[in-house]
């Protein structure tokens, strides 16, 4: 499932798989709940640090399970054969995002020398007819073009790229979150909707150029005949050759990512807690840059206290990793927010043609900096609760799963949905 939401901690991601493994019969492991990240959404973790329009959070998040769930249902019941074929594109809409200012300041902005990775990826599927029935579209990038003075709830530019991807090729757009944790836009943190519908619209064309050159239906071409005409006119037929049935399939397992020290729970919440009633008392007598550091140093304070309540005392935490195989394409996916960098030892390590490495994904926070990110400090590093070394952990592991999928070979209870094609390179 594909949802726009900045993410879902463990409680209510555990509500929603729970609600479509109930309405469509799908075992929980066999669910993959992905979220777009963007920021614009309604908050959906860190509810603590809400002071207003708490109500309204809680309202739109008890829907949220049955709706997701339906949306499931719906896709299972229309469930027919699909051939399939993977692609890739560019896109400069991204920029590493870990600024360093000329004090030596880590801050969101622009890294023009950092790691980035401007792959599309994209996944297209036919019904048997070669009519469009699906596109995934995959990318690295933070949706954080709206910010601070935006007063609208958006997709931010996932958004705008599926709507466009769905007006050139057809079939309903899926967006896939890479790893972003250290990547954002060109254009961020803004308040004018034209700068995330111009952003979606860039990806969204390259996605879909990508998807109406991918055949999911490969064709030989055969000499037949030479027609005379003004010029002798070389006649040939077009043979499909349809490409070999492949399995879906899907494993995961949980891994365990070491953790570093976060602090005093009892300490953590009272600074919290004494950093709240300020931001409180300034809301009513403080101007607006005052009353907006108050709310980040109140923010800071509260996932401070949250990730020290999750981890305080522990050495590691289990981490899910979860791959989908369609043949020579691999989607593997992970909670939390991983950085570039693991993404791309990942798919230099991956045995797949197309391997598509996502974060985001089936519940759970915090960026998994890489050990250089850590010697350099910053928010991400600052916001973390892992070690240095988890980055690494989790890149091995994911090499490993995507290794294990790969040497599997299909048994008697394994069914053929798809047939993949090896067009698109």
């Amino acid at each position: 499932m594909d949802v726009d939401a900045i993410g879902f901690d463990p409680n209510w991601t555990q509500k929603i798989v729970e609600a479509i493994a109930s309405e469509t019969g799908i075992p929980r492991q066999s669910i993959r709940l992905s979220c777009s990240h963007t920021h614009s959404g309604p908050n959906t973790f860190r509810l603590a640090s809400i002071s207003e329009g708490l109500d309204m959070v809680l309202s739109y998040l008890e829907a949220l399970p049955q709706r997701i769930a339906g949306a499931a249902w719906q896709a299972k019941t229309n469930l027919q054969p699909v051939r399939v074929a993977a692609g890739a594109g560019t896109c400069d809409i991204n920029v590493n995002r870990r600024f360093c200012t000329p004090h030596g300041v880590r801050a969101s902005g622009f890294n023009w020398q950092g790691a980035v990775d401007r792959t599309v990826r994209v996944i297209r599927f036919d019904t048997q007819d070669e009519t469009p029935l699906a596109i995934i579209v995959h990318y690295a990038c933070h949706p954080t073009i709206m910010a601070w003075e935006n007063q609208r709830f958006t997709p931010d530019y996932p958004g705008m790229a599926r709507r466009v991807v769905e007006r050139h090729s057809g079939g309903t757009c899926l967006f896939l979150q890479g790893a972003a944790g250290d990547v954002g836009p060109r254009a961020g943190y803004s308040g004018d909707l034209r700068d995330y519908r111009r952003a979606g619209t860039l990806l969204g064309l390259e996605a879909a150029r990508v998807a109406l050159t991918l055949e999911t239906l490969p064709r030989r071409q055969r000499f037949l005949s030479v027609l005379q005409s003004g010029a002798p006119i070389a006649i040939y037929a077009a043979d499909p050759e349809e490409p070999p049935p492949t399995d879906l399939r899907m494993i995961g397992r949980s891994v365990e990512l070491p953790l570093r020290a976060v602090g005093q729970v009892v300490q953590l919440e009272a600074e919290a807690n004494r950093l709240r009633s300020e931001l409180m008392r300034l809301r009513s007598q403080a101007a607006e840059d005052e009353i907006r550091a108050a709310t980040a140093r109140s923010t800071q304070a509260n996932w401070r206290a949250e990730m020290a309540r999750q981890y305080a005392g522990k050495t590691s935490v289990g981490w899910q990793i979860q791959c989908i195989r369609l043949g020579p394409i691999a989607l593997i996916s992970c909670p939390g927010e991983p950085f570039i960098e693991t993404a791309q030892k990942i798919v230099a390590g991956s045995p797949f043609d197309h391997t598509l490495f996502s974060g985001y994904s089936n519940g759970g926070f915090g960026y998994i900096p890489t050990p250089r990110a850590f010697e350099e400090g910053g928010y991400e590093v600052d916001a973390s609760p892992f070690a240095p070394e988890a980055a690494e952990v989790l890149a091995r592991e994911s090499i490993r799963l995507l290794q294990e999928i790969a040497g599997e070979t299909s048994t008697g209870t394994d069914r053929k949905l798809v047939s993949v094609s090896p067009i698109g390179g």
